[in-house]
């Protein structure tokens, strides 16, 4: 279906933090689509849903902390799906693990994901989500509990249960996030990922073998106890989302917790962390 769209087209500095907290933002208005951009973000209205007034009490425009600047405009009407089909290429991990969406065909991949690419993150294609997979291809999970934290599309728990992972817990905030996860959970036919909405609040009384976290820095720092006090004996914790210049304070907060470092991937200077309990 076409619909005449306004189109807003944000630069964001700092990109990553902004990026996620400007879209949780408008994802409560009538915004429904987003698009990452190498400078930002790009968020779509409905042009019978617009009003002038649409971005006045989003919060973070206002922040000091963060420079914002956007431009918008009527764009002429558009099929998302064709979009999606030009803009969203598969996925190759390694050789491994293809991501790839429903109207790329299949392919003899030993992990074949299928995700719906619709507006939030976790395609595959930014660094982060990509060395998450690679960790998570290296890991035994055969019948490890596992936690996905900060979801976004599930694509990692996913890819836990492909692994033999038993039971998965995916935990996102945002209500999008909480949605096409189950979305994509039920697509590629899992049986163990139970999917909620939330944060770190939901972990207490949990306990689990292995625990993923693509998150920020700042969210991670300030959730690292909980993740700590969830994770079992021996267990193992991957984190990213953040730049290798945070390597440093993510680390000691780590240490501080008692977790012992492993190894690092790195790419485009985003890093993934692993640590054991």
């Amino acid at each position: 279906m076409s619909n005449i769209y306004i189109g807003y087209h944000f630069t964001i500095e700092p990109i990553e933090l902004g990026s996620e907290i400007l879209i949780a933002e408008l994802g409560e208005k009538a915004f429904e689509s987003f698009i990452e951009t190498e400078t930002g973000i790009s968020a779509f209205v409905q042009k019978d849903l617009w009003t002038a007034d649409i971005l006045e009490d989003i919060q973070i425009l206002t922040n000091p902390e963060f420079k914002i600047e956007h431009t918008f405009a009527e764009i002429e009407p558009v099929n998302w799906n064709e979009e999606w089909e030009k803009n969203f290429e598969p996925i190759d991990v390694d050789g491994k693990c293809h991501v790839r969406a429903p109207f790329h065909e299949k392919t003899n991949a030993e992990y074949d994901i299928v995700i719906e690419p619709k507006m939030s993150f976790g395609t595959g294609h930014h660094e982060t989500t990509h060395m998450m997979i690679q960790h998570i291809l290296e890991t035994d999970f055969t019948g490890k509990k596992t936690l996905d934290m900060g979801c976004g599309t599930a694509i990692l728990a996913i890819l836990a249960e492909m692994k033999g992972a038993a039971p998965i817990d995916a935990i996102d905030i945002d209500n999008w996030c909480y949605l096409n996860s189950i979305e994509n959970a039920e697509r590629n036919n899992c049986k163990h990922i139970s999917v909620y909405e939330g944060d770190a609040a939901l972990l207490a009384g949990k306990n689990y073998d292995i625990i993923i976290a693509n998150i920020n820095r700042n969210i991670l720092l300030n959730d690292m106890e909980h993740y700590v006090n969830c994770l079992n004996a021996n267990g193992t914790l991957f984190l990213s989302g953040f730049y290798t210049e945070d390597i440093p304070v993510i680390t000691e907060s780590c240490a501080k917790n008692g977790l012992t470092y492993v190894k690092q991937f790195e790419r485009n200077n985003w890093v993934a962390l692993k640590f054991v309990k």
